[in-house]
């Protein structure tokens, strides 16, 4: 499968889907405030099991750090 990961083309072997847990888990995405979007919508924290990435959906990971 081939996403776009924050703006980077990526290529997942030996899938046609996963979650958005999945990807994070995946790619080590560790930090506590996320914002996801896949294609531009943005995917609530508690839909990141059911939310689902498929070949060539964009997908972007930011995360959020505060401070002051």
């Amino acid at each position: 499968m081939k996403i776009t990961l924050n703006n980077k083309e990526e290529e997942i072997k030996d899938v046609d889907q996963l979650t958005v847990q999945e990807l994070l888990d995946k790619k080590s995405f560790t930090f506590k405030f996320l914002v996801v979007k896949i294609n531009d919508k943005v995917v609530k924290p508690g839909d990141y099991k059911k939310a689902t990435i498929k070949n060539n959906d964009k997908v972007s990971v930011i995360h959020l750090i505060s401070g002051g």
